[in-house]
């Protein structure tokens, strides 16, 4: 743990762990602003010409094995490597993952991505782990801040990503995007291995059994199930290249979300009946599970950025000013943008509000994430009445859902984050982080799915399904928060000791 406090009042370590973020959120956040995009672009235009259903369910599984591969990420560096170790792995994983993207084959697209899923399943939930270790356990507060100041280190990454990476990938070539999305990484890694000291000894070792025989029969097990996994998945891409096996994209999405669902259950149930957790590590563990489900709701709306408002904003929105026309990826840069500008007002108002002892718990706080999102599409229902009557709205109207979906997010993301840290037994941090990031998994598979409902040629022919698609939305995410604020003071009860 580091002492000196040189970041902004905080250990200087935090700076490491906000530039790592920051580059390989560059990363993501460039993929993901072009990737349904070039799915779902014809082949003459450069990209692969897949349908909206079939884009939309690999662009959700995409996402979705991101942010799923974070619990056995989680448990390595928990048993295995250490976070900080695993932090360094996955971005080395990542940047591998985009040489491939930036070479103009089938095979090598998906193998692109398979890397980097792989990459982030390191990376994500340890960088955040990590966060905590740098702070005292009695600075509640002062985490809760730094996790804020971490956040704007992601979205510095978000922020950029998409003007360079966008503008590369749909105006000159698709995969001078997807590169230039793989140098941002390399820049992460050579800044996390010059500055790495500042973390003094936060994540240099996972946690060791007091008995040396049973550590090392343990190290043993996990390195031949690590080789055996690499080998199945070698063999498993061969096959599919090959055309040995075939996967329908849409059929294996929606299976995976009954499957991911079945298996958190099964994780929690586990938890429970085998990690000897004393009662209050129980209703600790249990609020875990409620911010997981609260988390995945408002995830399943949050991104539609990168799926369906990204369709919109291509195929309807007004991007012609003069004789430029703007690249719909653009638009991705507004919600890291209002991150930026809104994240020390929202923190100012917390602590603000803290001292009058007004401020809102942490289940309120993430009932105001949903209904934020709400309000973010009931905005977008308006900019489909304009579609429905022969125009296309101004992007403004994608810029003002974007700012309402910030304000969700911030209400929900780091408190979510410093929540887990908190609120996890000290032993099983990574992998509980690991469950936080399985509702991202599943809101990101959620989001993707459902992008494929906004089929061109269907709106084409029908506008009015643009506000039926929407107006859903704007239903599960009020109807959401009012439920999460009706049973809040129980939930409250449940985390203890934990603000």
């Amino acid at each position: 743990m580091s002492s000196d406090k040189t970041f902004f009042g905080h250990p200087r370590g935090l700076a490491t762990l906000f530039f790592t973020e920051m580059w390989e959120r560059f990363s993501y956040y460039g993929m993901r602003a072009l990737l349904l995009l070039f799915m779902v672009a014809s082949v003459e235009e450069g990209g692969m010409g897949l349908d909206d259903k079939t884009g939309g369910a690999i662009y959700g599984l995409y996402t979705m094995f991101v942010y799923l591969l974070a619990l056995p990420g989680g448990w390595l560096a928990d048993k295995f490597f250490g976070l900080r170790k695993s932090i360094f792995y996955g971005g080395c994983i990542i940047a591998l993952g985009h040489i491939c993207l930036a070479l103009p084959t089938t095979e090598t697209f998906f193998i692109g991505l398979l890397l980097i899923t792989i990459g982030t399943g390191l990376l994500k939930p340890n960088i955040s782990s990590m966060v905590g270790e740098i702070y005292p356990p009695e600075e509640q507060v002062r985490r809760d801040a730094g996790f804020s100041i971490f956040f704007m280190g992601i979205n510095s990454g978000a922020l950029i990503s998409p003007i360079i990476v966008g503008y590369l990938g749909e105006n000159i070539n698709w995969h001078y995007g997807f590169a230039a999305a793989g140098v941002g990484m390399i820049f992460g890694l050579i800044q996390f291995k010059i500055t790495e000291k500042y973390l003094g000894t936060a994540g240099l070792e996972p946690t060791r059994l007091p008995n040396a025989a049973q550590q090392q029969k343990r190290d043993n097990t996990i390195r031949a199930g690590l080789w055996i996994a690499a080998l199945s998945l070698a063999a498993f891409v061969t096959s599919l290249l090959m055309g040995i096996i075939t996967i329908n994209p849409v059929v294996f999405a929606e299976a995976s979300g009954i499957v991911i669902g079945i298996s958190v259950l099964i994780y929690f149930v586990y938890v429970f009946l085998f990690e000897k957790l004393n009662t209050d590590e129980k209703r600790k563990v249990f609020a875990i599970f409620l911010m997981f489900l609260i988390t995945t709701a408002f995830y399943a709306g949050y991104e539609g950025q990168g799926s369906s408002l990204n369709l919109f904003a291509d195929r309807y929105t007004q991007r012609v000013f003069g004789t430029f026309t703007m690249p719909a990826s653009w638009l991705q840069s507004a919600p890291p943008f209002f991150v930026i500008l809104f994240v020390p007002v929202f923190t100012w108002l917390w602590f603000s509000l803290a001292k009058r002892k007004l401020n809102p718990t942490t289940p309120v706080k993430m009932a105001l994430g949903l209904i934020f999102m709400g309000l973010g599409y009931l905005v977008m229902i308006g900019a489909s009445d304009i579609v429905i009557a022969g125009g296309k709205p101004l992007p403004t109207w994608l810029i003002v859902t974007y700012m309402f979906h910030t304000f969700g997010e911030i209400c929900l993301y780091p408190i979510g984050l410093s929540g887990v840290t908190k609120l996890s037994p000290k032993r099983l941090v990574g992998q509980m982080m690991g469950v936080f990031f399985m509702a991202l998994a599943l809101g990101n598979l959620f989001a993707g799915i459902y992008a494929g409902e906004f089929n061109d040629e269907a709106i084409t022919a029908n506008p009015s399904l643009l506000t039926d698609l929407f107006g859903l939305i704007v239903k599960i995410m009020f109807v959401g928060g009012l439920i999460v604020i009706v049973f809040s003071k129980p939930i409250r009860k449940l985390m203890g000791n934990i603000q």
